[in-house]
C-alpha cells in the first residue's frame, strides 16, 4: 500500500484549499496536512497517516464555521445553555462531520485520488473514550441537535485519558486494559492555551473582620480547556464540547527537590493533576478512590462555572450598568444527572465570595440557572457523598450545602408543618450517626427551577414515588422530557442502503432532519417491491455485521438466521442473565430434538455485548457464562447450524453502528420500573428491528408508536413489581420447571468447571443481600420463553416480518433527538435558534 500510496500523492499537489468542495481541491488540501502538518516520518502515506491529513483537512472547515458561529453569538449576546455531563460518547467523528457538512462524496474521490478508499481511512479512527454507556451517548445526541437546531448551547466535560476501559474476553472472561484513543494525539481538539482556570482542593475558610468568608490554602490546580467542534446537519453553526484538562503550574515543581534526589515529592502537584482526568468512574472502594471522584465532580464544575461567569462578564462589560439579576436570561445550565451537582453550592460560592453578592440574591440567581435531570430510580445511583470526605475536600461548600438545608427546613416548617415528619427523608444533609451523608438528587431538586425525568415512564415513577413529597411543594418544577437519539448517526450514515431507500419512497430526505416524516412509510408497508429493496437493505448490513463478527471474535454466523442482538452496560437490572438462560433452555431443547425436528426451527443467532463496571462481580460473572456457552454451542455440530451464541467484545459507539443496522430482533428486557429510558432501542426499533421487552422504560412509548402488534411485550408491569418481590419474601413464588432445568443444566457442568453458583445462588432463596432474585427474572421467564416462541413464528412468516420491520422504523419518528431539545430549549432552556447566516 504504502508504494502505490506514496505514487498517488506525488500525482496530487499539495496544496492548502481548507474550504474547497472539489475532490482535487480536497485531495491537494489532505496532501498538504500530510506534508505540512506532519505527524509521522515523512515518505509514508498508509491508512492511518491518511486519516489524521484527511481528518485536519476536515477540521479547517469547521474551525472556519466555529468561528463564525462564536462571533455571531457574540454579536447577537443571545441566552445560551450550558450542558454538564460527565460522560460523552461521541464515536467517531469523521464520518459524521462529513456527513454533517455534507460533503462524504467529494471526501470519497478525494481520497480515491490519494490511493485509498474512504470506508478503510475512517477505520483508522479511535472512538473518543470519554463516556461509557447511554448517559454518555444521549449527551452527544443532545450536542448533535443542538447545532443542527442552530441553538446556542454548549457542551463541557473532561477529557479523560484512559476512559473507562478496553474490554479483552479471554478465557477467563473480561480482562481490563487502558484505552489508548489519546496514544498518538485527537485530530478533533483544539487546546485553548488562553483559557485556563485555577481549581482548589482542600484548604480552609478564613473569615474576613467584615464577617464575608474566603477558601483559601490547600492545592489548586489548573484547568486548560480543549474543545472539539460539534457540526450541525447542513447548517454553519458549528458549536462547542469543552473538555478540561487538570495540570499543575510550572513553579509547582520543586526543582531543589528534584535535584536532592526526592523525585516523587519533587513532582507531586504534577502527578495529583495527572490523575483527575486519567480514568473515568475510578474505583471508589477506598477513601482515595471517593476522593478523587468527588475531585473530578468539582473540577468540572468549577471550571465550567468559572468560564461562563468570565463569559457573561466580557459580554456585560461594554454594555455600561448591568444587574446580576440579569445572568439567568442568558445563561441555562443543565445538569445531566448528580454528577455535577457541585455546580450549585459553586455558583453559590463563585457569587456570594468572590462577586459579593448576599445570601438571598445568590441563590435567586443560582435557582433561577439552573435545572436538573433524573436518569434513574435505582438507589446505588442517586449520589449520596460522606459528609467527612466533603468537608475535608470543599470546607466552604458545605457550609453552603448546611445553610441550603437549614433554609430549606426552616420553610417547610414556616409554610408546611404536614411535611414536618417526612423532613429526615427529604433534606439534603442526611445526619444518620454510622453514616452521615450528602444527598446529591435531593440537592439538585432543593435548588433548581426544573426537574425532569427521561421517559413518560420514568418521570411518572419519579413524582408518585421518589420526589412525591417536593411534587407537593412544587408542583410546576416537575417535568418529562422523553430521550431521542440523532438520525443523522443512527441512520442515515450508518445504513446508507435503509436510508437511500426510505427517500427514494418519501421522495425528500427531509426526514433526516424532520423525523415524523417517516410515517410516511406506512403506506407502502403491503408494497411487494418495496418490501424487497427493504429486505435486501436488511440483509446487506446483516453480511456486513457476519463480516465484522468474523474478525473480531473468529465465529463464523450465519446472514439468514435471525440475528438477535442485546447491548448495553452489563448490569442485574438489564437482566442480561435471563437472555443466556433463555439461550440455554433453547440450547437443551434442541440438543433433545431429532434432526427431522430441529429443521422446523427458527435458526438464530444471539449475540451479546457490554462493558461489565471492573468491581462488579456478578456483572463479569454474566459476560464469562455468555462465553462458555458459546464455547460449547458453536463448537456442536448437531446444534449450531440453528444456534449461535456469540459474545460481541469491546461495545462501544463505532462497534454499535455495525450491528444495529444488522440486527433483526433486539431484547430490551429490564425488570419493569428500573430502566429510565434506554436509548438503544430506539436506535434499534429506527432501523427495522423488532424488540422483545418488558413495559420499562421508553419501551412503552415505542409500542405506543410503532403498534403494539408488532412488539414482543413480556414481563411483570411496574406497579405489580413490589408486591412480587413482598410475596417471594414470603415463600409464595412457585418457579417455572424451564427456569429450573437451565439453571440445573449449568450446576451440572455443561458449560465447563467455572464455578457459577454464587451467580444462580443470587437468583435462590427468598430474601437477603444478593439472594431472592431481586430482578424477577424467575418470575418473568416462562412469559420471556412464550413471547420468544412467538418470535419464532413469526419470523417463519417473511412478508408479515418484513411488515412489521417497515412498521417498526414507520413509528419511530417521535426517538429524534432533534425533538428532545426543541422541548428542553423551549420548556426548560427558554432558549431561541441562533443561526449563523
Amino acid at each position: 500500500m504504502a508504494e502505490n500510496g506514496k505514487s498517488a500523492t506525488e500525482k496530487v499537489p499539495a496544496v492548502a484549499n481548507p474550504l474547497s468542495e472539489q475532490p482535487s481541491e480536497i485531495a491537494s488540501n489532505i496532501n498538504y496536512h500530510a506534508q505540512f502538518s506532519p505527524h509521522f516520518s515523512p515518505f509514508k502515506f498508509e491508512p492511518e497517516q491518511a486519516f489524521f491529513a484527511t481528518a485536519e483537512s476536515v477540521r479547517d472547515r469547521l474551525v472556519k464555521q466555529w468561528n463564525e458561529t462564536f462571533v455571531h453569538y457574540h454579536k447577537v449576546d443571545p441566552k445560551q445553555t450550558y450542558y454538564l455531563s460527565m460522560e460523552y460518547l461521541q464515536g467517531r467523528a469523521l464520518t459524521n462531520a462529513i456527513g454533517n457538512l455534507d460533503i462524504q462524496n467529494a471526501y470519497s474521490e478525494a481520497l480515491n485520488k490519494l490511493g485509498h478508499e474512504l470506508e478503510e481511512i475512517a477505520e483508522q479512527e479511535k472512538d473518543a473514550a470519554l463516556g461509557n454507556g447511554g448517559l454518555g451517548r444521549l449527551a452527544s445526541c443532545f450536542l448533535d441537535s443542538m447545532a443542527t437546531l442552530n441553538l446556542p448551547a454548549w457542551g463541557y466535560g473532561l477529557r479523560y485519558k484512559y476512559g473507562l476501559f478496553k474490554q479483552l474476553v479471554t478465557k477467563q472472561g473480561q480482562e481490563e486494559i487502558a484505552e489508548d484513543w489519546l496514544e498518538k494525539f485527537s485530530p478533533w481538539e483544539v487546546v485553548r492555551h488562553d483559557i485556563v482556570f485555577p481549581v482548589r482542593f482542600f484548604g480552609s475558610v478564613e473569615i474576613n473582620p467584615d464577617g464575608s468568608r474566603k477558601w483559601v490554602g490547600g492545592e489548586v490546580v489548573q484547568a486548560l480547556a480543549y474543545d472539539v467542534p460539534i457540526p450541525g446537519y447542513k447548517t454553519k453553526n458549528t458549536i462547542s464540547l469543552r473538555l478540561w484538562e487538570a495540570k499543575a503550574r510550572a513553579e509547582d515543581f520543586n526543582l531543589f527537590q528534584f535535584n536532592d534526589g526526592q523525585y516523587e515529592s519533587a513532582a507531586q502537584l504534577h502527578s495529583r493533576a495527572q490523575q483527575i482526568c486519567a480514568v473515568l468512574y475510578p474505583g471508589d472502594a477506598t477513601e482515595d478512590g471517593k476522593l478523587l471522584r468527588l475531585k473530578q465532580q468539582f473540577f468540572l464544575c468549577s471550571a465550567s462555572l468559572q468560564d461562563i461567569i468570565l463569559r457573561f462578564k466580557e459580554r456585560r462589560s461594554g454594555k455600561g450598568s448591568w444587574k446580576w439579576s440579569e445572568f439567568p436570561s442568558k445563561v441555562a445550565v443543565q445538569l445531566n444527572d448528580t454528577h455535577p451537582t457541585l455546580a450549585i453550592p459553586e455558583l453559590m460560592r463563585l457569587l456570594i465570595d468572590d462577586e459579593g453578592l448576599g445570601w438571598d440574591e445568590a441563590w435567586d440567581v443560582t435557582t433561577r440557572t439552573i435545572a436538573y435531570t433524573n436518569h434513574t430510580v435505582l438507589p446505588e445511583a442517586l449520589e449520596k457523598w460522606s459528609q467527612s470526605v466533603m468537608w475535608k475536600l470543599l470546607p466552604r461548600h458545605m457550609e453552603i450545602i448546611e445553610e441550603i438545608d437549614k433554609r430549606f427546613l426552616a420553610m417547610i416548617n414556616a409554610t408546611r408543618p404536614d411535611l414536618e415528619h417526612k423532613l429526615p427523608t427529604m433534606r439534603v444533609l442526611d445526619h444518620n450517626p454510622q453514616k452521615p451523608v450528602v444527598r446529591m438528587a435531593n440537592l439538585c431538586v432543593v435548588s433548581a427551577h426544573t426537574v425532569n425525568g427521561v421517559a413518560q415512564l420514568h418521570s411518572d415513577i419519579l413524582k408518585a414515588e421518589l420526589f412525591a413529597d417536593y411534587v407537593s411543594i412544587w408542583p410546576t418544577k416537575f417535568q418529562n422530557k422523553t430521550n431521542g437519539i440523532t438520525p443523522r448517526r443512527w441512520l442515515r450514515f450508518c445504513s446508507p442502503e435503509l436510508s437511500n431507500i426510505i427517500t427514494k419512497w418519501l421522495k425528500t430526505d427531509q426526514w433526516v432532519t424532520n423525523l415524523d416524516l417517516l410515517s410516511g412509510l406506512r403506506e407502502f408497508a403491503d408494497n411487494v417491491d418495496f418490501q424487497d429493496e427493504w429486505a435486501s437493505a436488511k440483509m446487506a448490513n446483516k453480511q456486513r455485521l457476519a463480516q465484522y463478527i468474523l474478525r473480531v471474535t473468529g465465529e463464523s454466523i450465519d446472514p439468514n438466521s435471525l440475528f438477535d442482538i442485546q447491548v448495553k452496560r452489563i448490569h442485574e437490572y438489564k437482566r442480561q442473565l435471563l437472555n443466556i438462560l433463555g439461550a440455554i433452555y433453547r440450547y437443551k431443547k434442541l440438543k433433545e430434538m431429532s434432526p427431522e425436528q430441529r429443521k422446523n426451527t427458527t435458526s438464530r443467532t444471539i449475540m451479546i455485548g457490554g462493558k461489565a463496571f471492573a468491581t462488579y462481580t456478578n456483572a463479569k460473572r454474566i459476560v464469562k457464562l455468555v462465553n462458555d456457552v458459546g464455547a460449547v454451542v458453536n463448537n456442536d455440530p448437531e446444534v449450531n447450524s440453528y444456534l449461535k451464541v456469540v459474545f460481541v467484545p469491546n461495545y462501544n459507539v463505532s462497534v454499535a453502528e455495525m450491528l444495529i443496522p444488522g440486527s433483526e430482533l433486539s431484547q430490551h428486557i429490564s425488570t419493569a420500573g428500573m430502566e429510565a429510558s434506554g436509548t438503544s432501542n430506539m436506535k434499534f426499533a429506527l432501523n427495522g428491528c423488532l424488540i422483545i421487552g418488558t413495559l420499562d422504560g421508553a419501551n412503552v412509548e415505542i409500542r405506543e408508536e410503532i403498534g403494539e402488534e408488532n412488539f414482543f411485550l413480556f414481563g411483570a408491569r411496574a406497579d405489580e413489581v413490589p408486591q412480587l418481590r413482598k410475596d417471594r419474601e414470603n415463600g409464595l413464588f412457585k418457579p417455572d420447571p424451564r427456569f429450573e432445568e437451565a439453571k440445573q443444566f449449568i450446576r451440572r457442568g455443561a458449560f465447563g468447571s467455572y464455578d457459577y453458583n454464587p451467580l444462580l445462588d443470587s437468583l435462590e432463596g427468598n430474601s437477603g443481600y444478593g439472594r431472592g432474585d431481586y430482578f424477577l427474572i424467575g418470575h418473568d421467564f416462562p412469559d420471556y420463553m412464550d413471547a420468544q416462541a412467538r418470535v419464532d413464528e413469526a419470523y417463519k412468516d417473511r412478508k408479515k416480518w418484513l411488515k412489521m420491520s417497515i412498521l417498526s422504523t414507520a413509528g419511530s419518528g417521535k426517538f429524534s433527538s432533534d425533538r428532545t431539545i426543541a422541548q428542553y430549549a423551549k420548556e426548560i432552556w427558554n432558549i431561541e435558534e441562533c443561526r449563523v447566516p
